[in-house]
């Protein structure tokens, strides 16, 4: 039992990696505007052997979180959290606005 689990979730990490890739390569090719049926199909056939051998991994009794390296690259630099800012005064100190006239 041990040995057909050790190799489920190296089979699911195997395959979460060839779904990245593949997603990867299905987001260059909408970029430029190419046909993305065959990636797209191959996704698919993928999250099907996944979830098979996902319930068949359950049925075994391994409930695990099964961790992958994430080599994600954010798109843009995190901003950092901005403070409250001031309402800034258009007039002078002193001077009072005048509502509903306009000023000479």
């Amino acid at each position: 039992m041990d040995n057909r689990i050790s190799e489920i979730r190296r089979i699911i990490r195997a395959l979460r990696l060839s779904m990245r890739e593949a997603e990867a390569v299905m987001h260059e090719q909408i970029k430029r505007d190419e046909d993305c049926t065959f990636v797209a199909e191959e996704i698919m056939k993928m999250r099907v052997v996944m979830s098979g051998l996902a319930q068949e991994r359950v049925q075994l009794g391994d409930n695990e979180p099964i961790l992958v390296q994430c080599f994600f690259i954010p798109r843009r630099p995190a901003q950092a959290p901005r403070d409250h800012v001031a309402k800034r005064r258009l007039l002078p100190p002193g001077v009072a606005p005048i509502r509903g006239y306009a000023r000479p």
